[in-house]
């Protein structure tokens, strides 16, 4: 078959070396901030010098009263559920599809998730969670996937009205806001990653948000210890007495990765600005294809755009399975259009039909299986991922990759068969 997709022989449309995409921007500016932190010091070990600079310039960006810096976000995530006391007995309303590690600290804690399926957005469904209310339930947990904010509305007055605690795992989504109000600011406390592609970037870390002055002292006893615990928890706080040791683990922060985060924090509104122009330049452009959907944000909702997820559906391109319209896109040389994976239904991975084998005490009931939750499901089977550059000379590359997608959609009848 004599075809121009570059999958049956024809010629590629991008041709320029890789890497097409990398996260954070650094430069010279980032590498001074990183060789004085070297020169400094590179353990903290209490809340001071970029510990202390980055938690305030947190708090301030957020307008929140704690920010606690962690190693990572699932040490955030840990640390959050710990100190809000979420334990044996107690249910979780969780996302199904989400990254495992927004629910996973719930397992090490004996806590029982309860998988609730998304909407159309990919976010929890409100109606779901609805559902899976039971009298056990004790939290509700929210993520804005993709940097897409959740309807956070509907779900801060679900947890209100039955008298739970709303809880955001805002990993994807730092400076994303619902009508100037930031992501992670809704609920009693918040959650987030600093790993090296999100929004704010630290190379690895994460944080902990809250304006509620007892839970910012137990994330610091299960955080932190001795130093910090000492120097923040008041002195007639009934669990003072276990400041030296905390709670005997130690999530801090590197100070080098500290350094990174600051000095990224303090670009990345600017940083969201380009994001947000090139997301539209996408949207605007891949929505005039066929079987291609583009996210959709409602009035007074800012994403972060840590991902543009597209929906992919076959049936407008003769019924072309996902698998090989990607792999046509790929042999263009769109080589960061992704399918996720490690982020995907929870009920599909084997943790969450058996954890009993890696948790032999685990006392929560949870055997789900595929077909559980077929929004998510779908979803997920249908999503094709691309990065979203920030800056006006990505254009080019960003019309390149257009002309890819739009390549194959209108040779799409040659991978049929």
């Amino acid at each position: 078959m004599n075809s121009p997709l570059a999958l049956l022989g024809g010629e590629s449309v991008i041709t320029r070396g890789e890497p097409h995409f990398s996260w954070p921007p650094l430069d010279a500016q980032s590498e001074a901030a990183v060789v004085r932190q070297l020169h400094h010091s590179i353990s903290i070990y209490d809340r001071s010098g970029v510990v202390e600079r980055l938690e305030n310039e947190l708090c301030e960006y957020h307008g929140i009263a704690h920010a606690v810096l962690t190693s990572s976000g699932t040490a955030a995530l840990h640390a959050m559920y710990t100190a809000c006391g979420l334990g044996p007995g107690d249910e979780v309303i969780v996302p199904a599809y989400t990254f495992f590690a927004t629910v996973t600290p719930l397992l090490h804690l004996g806590a029982t998730p309860v998988l609730a399926d998304c909407d159309e957005s990919g976010n929890l469904d409100p109606k779901d969670v609805v559902r899976r209310i039971t009298d056990r339930t004790k939290a509700l947990i929210v993520t804005h996937m993709w940097g897409v904010p959740a309807d956070i509305r509907a779900l801060k007055a679900i947890a209100d009205k039955h008298g739970l605690m709303l809880l955001e795992d805002a990993s994807h989504a730092h400076g994303a806001s619902i009508d100037g109000q930031r992501a992670g600011t809704f609920g009693q406390a918040a959650a987030f990653s600093m790993n090296g592609p999100k929004p704010l970037s630290a190379g690895e870390g994460g944080f902990v948000l809250t304006d509620d002055d007892e839970i910012y002292y137990r994330v610091l006893l299960c955080s932190q210890y001795n130093k910090r615990c000492r120097g923040e928890l008041p002195r007639d706080h009934p669990l003072y007495d276990y400041a030296l040791t905390g709670m005997g683990l130690k999530f801090r922060i590197h100070p080098l990765a500290a350094s990174i985060a600051l000095d990224q924090l303090g670009r990345l509104d600017d940083h969201l600005t380009g994001r947000a122009t090139i997301a539209t330049h996408l949207c605007e452009r891949l929505s005039e294809l066929p079987g291609i959907v583009v996210p959709k944000l409602p009035v007074g909702v800012r994403a972060s755009w840590y991902g543009l997820p597209l929906r992919y559906v076959s049936t407008e391109l003769g019924g072309l399975a996902v698998e090989r319209f990607h792999e046509a896109l790929r042999a263009e040389g769109c080589r960061e259009v992704d399918r996720p994976g490690s982020t995907c239904p929870l009920n599909l991975l084997p943790l969450f039909q058996r954890p009993e084998p890696l948790f032999a005490g685990y006392g929560g009931k949870m055997s789900y299986l595929p077909g559980d939750f077929p929004m998510a499901e779908t979803i997920h089977r249908n999503t094709l991922k691309l990065p979203v550059w920030h800056r006006s000379e990505d254009l080019p590359l960003v019309d390149e990759y257009i002309n890819a997608f739009q390549k194959v959609i209108e040779n799409y009848p040659d991978l049929l068969g």
